[in-house]
C-alpha cells in the first residue's frame, strides 16, 4: 500500500498538484484524447461554452454551484467516450469593469474619466482586466473546472470583436437595428444608459401625494414623485371606472407650480382602479409605461422635465432644482395653493444602478436600439418569434421547465432593446459618420470617417457566446463540430437577460439554436435563508471554503440538495460534512488497498475482474446491488438529476459500503480460509474502483489520488477512465 494512505487526505497538498498533472496531459483537449487514443474520432461530440464570469473580481457561491454542476456532466460525457469540449472565457463587463477603475482613479489621483480622456482610461482598464483575469482562471482552476485551457476566448478579443461587428452589420442591414429617441434607463451617476439587470432595486420610505392640477382641474391623482408632473400631458383612467365616464376625452389647460401644462384624460385598460384614486397622471418622457400608454392614445412624449444630471429642465421656481429638492418645492406650492388633499407614508421599490448607486431616470434618449416585432426580410419572422419557437417546439428544454410559461411570458411583453452605452471600455458601435453620410462596416471606415462614440450593451456580445467562442465568423472545425451546444447553465436570474438573448441573436445570425437543453439553478443562499451579500457580512467565499475543506467538499455542498430553478442553502458546516466524507472515503481506500496488498501476493493479474462464478452468493448479491446503482446514477445524470446521483453515491459509499460492506468483510479478511480472503479483497477492490468511477465527476480530486495507486488502474488518469456499466 502506498505510504501516502499512512496519513490523513491533505486536499491542500494534492488539488494543485492533480491539477496541473490533469493540465500536463492534455486530456481536457478532446483532439488530445482522440490522438492518445482515449477517445475515438468518430465518438459524438458534447458541448459546453462556459458562462463567461465579470473581469471584475473574487467568484461567489453561485459561481461555484455553476461551476461545480458543468464539469459534472462534462466529467461524466468525457468518461462516457463523448468528444467532450468546455470552453473557457471571460467578460469585459464594460459598466462594472469601467466603474470599479474610475473609482480607483478617483480615490487615488482625484481625476475623472475625462481627466484622463478616452486613450488613457482604456490603457488603464485593460491593464486592471489583465490582472483581475489572472485572478478568474486561478480560481476556475482551484475548483477543478477541467475547461480546455486552449480555446479560452475574452468577449472584446479580436475574434469575439470581429464576430459583434459581422453581427451588428447584418442586423442593420436587416433593417433591425436602427437610431431613435426613445425612453431608456439612464443613472445621472455613471452618465450612461443601463439594461434592466444592471438595476437594484431597494425598499426606500416615501410619501403618496394626492391632489389635482388646479382648482379646477375635476380628477385628483396620487403620485410619490409630484415634481415630474409638471410634464404631464394626460390622465389615464380605466375604460370600466364609472366614477370618470364622462371626463373621458375632455382637455385641460392649468399652471402647475409656474409650468403652464395641457392635460387629456384617457381611458386605458393598464390603469389600475384600484390604486390611489383609480387616476394616473402620464409624464411619458419620464415612465416607460407612461410612455407606452403614450404611444397608444397619440400623445406628445416631448415634454421633458429632468435632464441627464438629474436635474429640473423647466424654467421658474424648479429651474435647476435637484429632483429632492424640486419634490419640496412643488408640496409646499401644492399646499400653499390648496391643491394638496392628502400625504400617506409607503414603502416603494426604487430603481438604483448596481454599479454606482445612482437612482434610475426614465428619459428619452438617441440611442441605437434592435427592433424585435419587425419582420425580419426573408425569414417572415420577427425575432420575437425566432425566440419563441424553438423553445415551443421542444428544440431547446429548459430545466425545470415551469420556467417556459415565464419566458414566453416575457417575450410577449418584451419591448425593443437598447444597445448603446456612454461609456467608453467595450465594443465601439460599428457606425461611422461624414457629414450627414452613415456607413456601417465589419471593418473601420476609411479616414475622415468619425466613428460613433457610444459603445454596445455587454449583452450584445455576450449574445454570441455559444459561437464566436468557436470562431465564427470563420467557418471553423470547432465550429462544425460543437456547435449547437449541448448545454446552458446559469442561474434563473438571467433567463431573460442572457439565456433568451443568445437565443436571438445565434437564431438571427446562424438559423440555429445556440444550445439544447437550458438547466437553471437556483439562487445560493445562507444557512438562514438570506440572500449573500457584502452588507449582511454572510457571503461565503467558494476559494476560502476550498482552500479551508478542499474544492472537493464544496462542490458536494453544492449539488447534494441543489435542484433546478430552486433557491438552496449553504453553509460552512454543511462543507465540512463533506471533507468528514472525503476523509471517510480515503479511509475505506486505506482499508481496501491493504487487504489487497495482503491478498495477492504477487499475482499481477491479481486484480483483474474475475467471473461471477468465482464470488459467493453474498459477494454477488453485493456486485448486483452496485450494478442497480451504477444503472440509477447514470440515469440520474443524464436526466439531468445530478443532486440525486450526488446524493445517492454518498449514501452508498457511507452507508452501505463502509458501515455494511466492509464492517461484515473484516472477520472473513482475517479468517483462516485463503480463498474467501481472496476473493473477498477482490470484491472490496471492484466496489472502489467503481465507486470511485462514479463519484468521479462529483470529487475529482479525492478520487483521482486514489485511482493514482489502484490496481485496478486501466487508464493513466481517472478522468479519462471508462464509465462503469452495469455488466462491468
Amino acid at each position: 500500500m502506498p505510504e501516502k494512505f499512512l496519513k490523513p487526505y491533505d486536499p491542500a497538498a494534492t488539488e494543485s498538484r492533480i491539477y496541473a498533472a490533469w493540465e500536463e496531459s492534455g486530456f481536457f483537449n478532446p483532439d488530445e484524447c482522440v490522438n492518445k487514443g482515449v477517445t475515438r474520432a468518430d465518438a459524438p461530440a458534447y458541448s459546453i461554452a462556459l458562462p463567461p464570469p465579470n473581469v471584475t473580481g473574487r467568484l461567489h457561491m453561485g459561481h461555484a454551484l455553476m461551476l461545480a454542476v458543468e464539469d459534472i456532466f462534462i466529467r461524466y460525457k468525457r468518461m462516457r467516450g463523448f468528444r467532450t469540449i468546455w470552453m473557457p472565457g471571460t467578460d469585459h463587463a464594460a459598466i462594472a469593469t469601467q466603474s470599479v477603475v474610475e473609482k480607483q482613479i478617483k480615490k487615488e489621483e482625484g481625476k475623472s474619466r475625462h481627466d484622463l480622456g478616452r486613450e488613457e482610461l482604456l490603457k488603464r482598464i485593460e491593464a486592471f482586466a489583465a490582472e483581475s483575469h489572472a485572478t478568474i482562471v486561478y480560481q476556475l482552476k482551484a475548483m477543478g473546472a477541467s475547461l480546455d485551457w486552449s480555446r479560452e476566448a475574452f468577449t472584446l478579443d479580436e475574434t469575439r470583436s470581429r464576430a459583434v461587428r459581422a453581427v451588428f452589420k447584418r442586423m442593420y442591414d436587416a433593417g433591425l437595428i436602427y437610431r431613435g429617441n426613445r425612453i431608456v434607463n439612464w443613472d445621472p451617476k455613471g452618465q450612461t444608459t443601463i439594461s434592466d439587470d444592471e438595476i437594484v432595486y431597494e425598499e426606500r420610505a416615501a410619501k403618496l401625494y394626492t391632489f389635482r392640477y388646479s382648482k379646477d382641474f375635476p380628477i385628483s391623482i396620487a403620485t410619490t414623485r409630484p415634481e415630474t408632473k409638471v410634464g404631464d400631458v394626460a390622465v389615464a383612467v380605466h375604460p370600466d371606472d364609472s366614477r370618470y365616464e364622462k371626463f373621458v376625452g375632455k382637455e385641460y389647460d392649468a399652471i402647475f407650480c409656474d409650468v403652464p401644462i395641457h392635460i387629456k384624460i384617457v381611458a386605458d385598460k393598464e390603469v389600475d382602479p384600484d390604486f390611489g384614486t383609480g387616476a394616473v397622471g402620464l409624464t411619458p418622457a419620464h415612465s416607460h409605461t407612461d410612455w407606452d400608454i403614450a404611444d397608444r392614445h397619440g400623445l406628445s412624449h416631448e415634454v421633458i422635465v429632468i435632464n441627464e444630471y438629474a436635474r429640473m429642465a423647466v424654467t421658474g421656481r424648479l429651474a435647476d432644482k435637484k429632483t429632492v429638492e424640486a419634490r419640496e418645492a412643488v408640496v409646499k406650492w401644492l399646499g400653499d395653493e390648496g391643491l394638496l388633499e392628502k400625504e400617506e407614508d409607503i414603502t416603494q421599490n426604487v430603481a438604483t444602478a448596481e454599479r454606482t448607486g445612482g437612482i434610475i431616470e426614465p428619459l428619452p434618449k438617441l440611442q441605437w436600439w434592435v427592433e424585435v416585432n419587425k419582420e425580419i426580410p426573408g425569414r417572415g419572422k420577427t425575432l420575437k418569434e425566432l425566440m419563441i419557437e424553438p423553445v415551443r417546439s421542444g428544440a431547446i428544454k429548459i430545466i425545470p421547465d415551469y420556467f417556459e410559461k415565464t419566458y414566453f411570458h416575457w417575450i410577449e411583453n418584451l419591448r425593443d432593446w437598447c444597445i448603446s452605452r456612454q461609456i467608453w471600455y467595450g465594443h465601439r458601435i460599428p457606425v461611422w459618420y461624414r457629414g450627414e453620410e452613415i456607413t456601417v462596416g465589419v471593418e473601420p471606415a476609411e479616414d475622415g470617417w468619425i466613428q460613433d462614440e457610444d459603445t454596445l450593451d455587454t449583452w450584445f456580445s455576450s449574445g454570441l457566446w455559444t459561437f464566436s467562442t468557436l470562431g465564427w465568423p470563420d467557418d471553423t472545425d470547432d465550429y462544425k463540430n460543437y456547435h449547437p451546444t449541448d448545454l446552458l447553465e446559469t442561474g434563473y436570474d438571467i433567463l431573460f437577460f442572457w439565456v433568451a438573448r443568445m437565443i436571438l441573436m445565434t437564431e438571427f445570425a446562424l438559423g440555429d439554436i445556440p444550445f439544447k437543453t437550458v438547466y437553471l439553478h437556483g439562487l445560493v443562499r445562507d444557512a438562514g435563508g438570506r440572500k449573500m451579500s457584502k452588507s449582511l457580512g454572510n457571503n461565503l467565499d467558494p476559494l476560502i471554503m476550498s482552500e479551508k475543506f478542499g474544492a472537493d467538499s464544496a462542490r458536494m455542498a453544492l449539488v447534494v440538495g441543489s435542484t433546478p430553478g430552486t433557491d438552496m442553502r449553504i453553509s460552512e458546516d454543511k462543507i465540512k460534512g463533506y471533507k468528514h466524507f472525503a476523509n471517510k472515503l480515503w479511509n475505506i481506500a486505506r482499508f481496501v488497498l491493504a487487504s489487497a496488498s495482503e491478498q495477492k501476493n504477487g499475482d499481477r493479474t491479481w486484480a483483474s475482474a474475475p467471473e461471477r462464478a468465482h464470488f459467493s452468493a453474498y459477494e454477488c448479491e453485493r456486485l448486483d446491488k452496485l450494478d442497480e446503482l451504477t444503472k440509477e446514477i447514470t440515469t440520474d445524470i443524464d436526466e439531468f438529476r445530478i443532486y440525486l446521483a450526488a446524493e445517492k453515491i454518498y449514501h452508498y459509499v457511507w452507508h452501505e459500503f463502509a458501515d455494511k460492506i466492509i464492517e461484515e468483510s473484516k472477520s472473513t479478511l482475517s479468517g483462516n480460509d485463503a480463498s474467501a480472503r481472496v476473493s473477498r479483497a477482490r470484491l472490496l477492490l471492484l466496489i472502489l474502483d467503481r465507486v470511485l468511477r462514479l463519484l468521479h465527476p462529483f470529487m475529482p480530486f479525492v478520487t483521482e489520488e486514489i485511482y493514482q495507486s489502484m490496481p485496478t488502474k486501466d487508464t493513466e488518469f481517472l478522468m479519462v477512465a471508462k464509465w462503469p456499466s452495469s455488466a462491468e
